[in-house]
């Protein structure tokens, strides 16, 4: 899958301004047009993308307060969609948020446009900024509150730190999908990672004998 066959998320971005996604749709793919056509991240200026959109950059500030916030809609529009939890149980939703992982991480191996857009926007730091507390933080958010739920539930040791549960579950995936390219990524290993880990998570004393 490339950026040029994504479509803007139908909860992308809103600061009070009346909601048109025609004219979104159409900015996105004149910054998709434009990173296919090889300029460079810090070459896109508004002013060039209101001219490739046929817009005018007034039409792109009342819907992005800068290129940061754009370009960081233009690379959730690429990602798969944050996923609706289960909510049967822990054990469930880390799976799903895994899974997506997984599956961005294929997606990003897959598309050379995507893998150098996302080294780009690692090497800004005001768009990694932006990206962070836009779209990571609010996962991690997400994440933390399911290990909450596992501890108050039972379900979770309550002597390990969320912060640190968090990360033993969730940093092999990312270790695997973005430190280890040529590692596999089949499917069933989000199931595998989370049942290896959560089988020394749980409470003593729900181990059996």
């Amino acid at each position: 899958m490339s950026l040029a066959d994504s479509h803007p998320r139908p909860d992308g971005p809103g600061r009070g301004r009346p909601r048109s996604e025609a004219v979104e749709r159409s900015i996105i793919e004149g910054v998709i047009r434009l990173l296919e056509e090889g300029v460079p991240l810090a070459e896109l200026s508004i002013e060039r993308i209101a001219r490739t959109a046929g817009v005018g950059k007034a039409t792109i500030y009342r819907r992005w307060n800068g290129k940061e916030e754009l370009f960081v809609d233009v690379v959730r529009a690429a990602e798969p969609p944050d996923p609706e939890l289960p909510g049967t149980s822990v054990r469930d939703d880390l799976v799903t948020l895994l899974e997506q992982l997984r599956q961005r991480g294929l997606m990003t191996r897959s598309s050379v446009l995507m893998h150098n857009v996302i080294a780009q926007m690692k090497s800004s730091p005001k768009i990694w900024d932006a990206y962070h507390s836009i779209v990571v933080e609010p996962r991690r958010r997400t994440q933390h509150a399911i290990l909450r739920r596992g501890q108050e539930g039972g379900e979770l040791r309550t002597d390990i730190d969320v912060d640190v549960l968090n990360d033993m579950i969730f940093g092999p995936m990312l270790v695997r999908a973005v430190m280890r390219p040529d590692a596999d990524l089949p499917e069933g290993l989000s199931e595998q990672m989370v049942d290896a880990v959560l089988e020394g998570l749980r409470p003593v004393s729900s181990h059996t004998p």
